[in-house]
């Protein structure tokens, strides 16, 4: 395992002397030693460029990188002995899947009686024991890319582990259950895992720290805790939850948040700086309130979901639109009907120029 710092930024054109020019714009970034982490964003956002970048697929066109402090920066990828995991299954097909997983182990010259007791004790956690004579070719993707990932987990002296979106070609049912595997996995072995994924329920279920990334710029780096209740950037409010962070803009000043002909008072002990700002609450922590309730405005329905476990509503105030997570034993409610929604508690973050100030 190792500690991996990078200290970088990357290009695919020549001379970039503008944003738009960067696959990945500067950064400083470290991943400890033992870390669960996952990169997380749309497609386009430098994501895979990262991990590209960490493995010795590319290198950086500015910076280093380093592992346990040496630079490796022009290092290749079985000089950092990194393992990788890509989208789709990489094995052989002829083999079987004992072989399949103990060939990185023969390619290192490995006695075979420890590869033997390797093989299986990775079979064991990928729940792949009974199948290790079966040949690869006769397996279901979803066997298949658990064959992808032993490959990358077997080798027990490895640096870091890196997944490129190992689970697209994976059925829905069944991507929980590799979610749940590779976790177990990470803590029974204490590897560097580093997981790129544009599914928000794959990196927060997978990893301790996500590293959320928009336009080629690492956003925010945090616990799922601290992305779903502190965001840094209204970016990350958005695209983290489902549905995002509802944001209301206002103006601020030492009487409080006016928003909609409404002035409301700040939670106790909170300050914000004068000026425009947008109030960002989730939909799960706006709550029905009777009316003139402090710290709640007036809105209008536009939409009742019954969901079954919840009601998702839909509504609008000053031409904004609000979505509430509500009980599903709500009172009943119609297109049209007001009603006061408490948008101050100690869940509400508040922002300036898109990022956040309390």
């Amino acid at each position: 395992m190792a500690r991996i710092e990078l200290d970088l930024a990357h290009a695919y054109k020549a001379n970039p002397r503008v944003d738009a020019d960067y696959a990945l714009l500067p950064l400083q970034m470290t991943f400890e030693d033992g870390g669960a982490y996952a990169l997380l964003g749309p497609s386009g956002c430098g994501k895979t460029t990262m991990l590209n970048l960490i493995s010795g697929l590319l290198a950086p066109s500015q910076g280093t990188v380093k592992f346990d402090g040496r630079d490796m920066t022009h290092a290749t990828p079985q000089e950092r002995n990194i393992a990788q995991v890509f989208q789709f299954p990489v094995i052989y097909d002829t083999m079987t899947v004992a072989d399949n997983l103990a060939f990185p182990l023969r390619n290192r010259k490995m006695p075979e009686d420890q590869i033997k007791k390797r093989v299986g004790e990775i079979a064991e956690m990928l729940e792949m024991s009974g199948q290790l004579n079966q040949r690869a070719a006769g397996l279901a993707a979803d066997a298949k890319q658990k064959i992808s990932l032993g490959r990358g987990l077997v080798r027990p002296d490895v640096s870091a582990v890196l997944f490129d979106e190992p689970l697209t070609v994976i059925d829905p049912h069944l991507k929980w259950q590799l979610r749940r595997k590779l976790k177990q996995i990470h803590h029974e072995l204490k590897l560097t895992l580093i997981y790129v994924t544009h599914d928000q329920v794959e990196a927060l279920t997978f990893a301790d720290q996500v590293v959320v990334m928009a336009r080629g710029r690492a956003v925010q780096v945090g616990s799922p805790a601290d992305l779903f209740e502190r965001p840094s950037h209204t970016f990350v409010g958005h695209f983290i939850g489902s549905p995002g962070m509802n944001f209301l803009p206002g103006s601020a000043d030492k009487e409080g948040f006016h928003l909609a002909g409404a002035t409301l008072a700040l939670p106790s002990g909170r300050a914000l700086p004068a000026g425009d700002i947008k109030l960002g609450i989730r939909p799960e922590y706006l709550a029905l309130v009777p009316a003139g309730t402090a710290g709640a405005l007036a809105v209008q329905v536009s939409q009742i979901q019954d969901v079954g476990t919840h009601v998702m509503l839909s509504a609008s105030v000053a031409g904004h639109a609000l979505k509430a997570r509500l009980s599903s034993d709500a009172a009943p409610l119609a297109a049209g009907d007001t009603v006061w929604l408490q948008v101050m508690n100690e869940h509400t973050c508040f922002y300036k120029n898109e990022e956040f100030v309390q």
